[in-house]
């Protein structure tokens, strides 16, 4: 058994920290407390240990927007999920993107990274934002790959098959374009599914053991998904109370990073203020697909701006572990949970530069590699 000794440990339930020695036996979390003995001790004294850090809204694998072979939109994601884990990203759920494959791939142990949960494209209606139908070449899919299906239908039996579609290819969730993209939006063409469409979706995935994540960046594309009873939403730029109201079933993931430096920046802070007020279950996602890449720790950052510091830690972590049905599994510090874990130097909870504060990261009880440049 290894003995994480000396540390202060965080509690994302409390937004507190306790003086504990944590025991890890494989891959599971033995006991915490005072005093403890291990085979294999490491001395933490000075640092913070956390629960492994739980991204909720990933692209690894996003298209990459020049001329690229298939295999270069692949390639790219091993440094990326390699990335992650030597942050402290133990856990990702991915928005559009990766096949399952990559989920093979991590188990078998030919490529590193967190645990990845998928939902392989973005359903939506034709016209709408998984429909990548270009004006001069016509119908394109610049995917192009068998394991990422077909997202398109039109009608609530098309969506249904669309859903059944994404099931057959591995899907563990299923995303739904219930706004379009932000260009969009902003150029009033945004083509969004019919409510009987949304409602389809989220039950035919029920049907089939999935929850339905919701992209909406518009009020009323929130208070659809929502209302349709999709899990999650994410992003939800322009949030106004009907939309708020709304979430009171759903968790937000308002993936502040992406839009930290546009004009709509001040909006979208608004908007997660709205939601923080009105007690909506927030959980974290960096929206991991412009490049250079941001990633969860950016997120952290922009959300403790908001909710402060412990609770933006609770958003990665225990509630982040709660929105994926995670929560009896990971995401926090307990005797029987997942050994998941990070060292951060210093044991305070300032998330302003958590990549330089890591010291080292258990994932599955396993010690993860350093961060080295791809």
């Amino acid at each position: 058994m290894t003995l994480l000794a000396g540390a202060r440990v965080f509690d994302p339930e409390t937004g507190e920290t306790t003086r504990a020695d944590v025991r890890l036996d494989g891959e599971r979390i033995a006991e915490v407390g005072p005093g403890l003995d291990g085979d294999q001790r490491v001395d933490c004294s000075g640092g913070l240990l956390i629960p492994g850090l739980i991204d909720c809204h990933v692209h690894v694998a996003f298209r990459r927007p020049e001329p690229l072979p298939r295999s270069a939109r692949i390639l790219e994601a091993v440094p990326v999920l390699r990335g992650l884990l030597a942050r402290g990203i133990t856990t990702v759920r991915d928005a559009w993107g990766a096949d399952a494959g990559f989920k093979h791939a991590l188990a078998q142990g030919w490529i590193s990274g967190p645990d990845l949960l998928v939902s392989l494209r973005q359903l939506g209606p034709t016209g709408g934002l998984g429909d990548t139908w270009d004006p001069a070449a016509g119908a394109v899919d610049n995917y192009g790959d068998p394991s990422l299906p077909d997202p398109l239908f039109d009608g609530p039996d098309a969506a249904r098959a669309a859903v059944r579609r994404m099931v057959r290819a591995g899907a563990d969730w299923i995303k739904v374009g219930a706004s379009g993209s932000m260009r969009a939006v902003r150029a009033g063409v945004d083509v969004r599914p019919t409510d009987a469409e949304l409602a389809a979706v989220v039950d035919e995935a029920g049907r089939c053991g999935r929850d339905v994540l919701a992209h909406a960046h518009t009020s009323a594309a929130v208070v659809s998904a929502a209302r349709a009873g999709a899990r999650s939403i994410e992003h939800g730029t322009f949030l106004e109370d009907d939309a708020v109201a709304a979430l009171a079933n759903a968790w937000y993931v308002p993936t502040l990073s992406p839009m930290s430096d546009t004009e709509f920046a001040g909006t979208h802070r608004r908007s997660l203020r709205l939601a923080v007020e009105a007690g909506v279950r927030i959980a974290a996602g960096s929206d991991l697909a412009p490049r250079p890449h941001v990633d969860l720790t950016t997120e952290l950052r922009l959300l403790a701006a908001v909710l402060g510091d412990a609770a933006a830690l609770k958003a990665a972590t225990s509630e982040a572990a709660r929105l994926l049905r995670l929560d009896g599994d990971r995401g926090r510090i307990e005797s029987g949970l997942r050994a998941d874990l990070v060292l951060l130097d210093g044991t305070d909870l300032d998330v302003t530069d958590l990549p330089g504060r890591v010291r080292a990261v258990w994932h599955d009880g396993e010690r993860a590699g350093a961060l080295t440049s791809p």
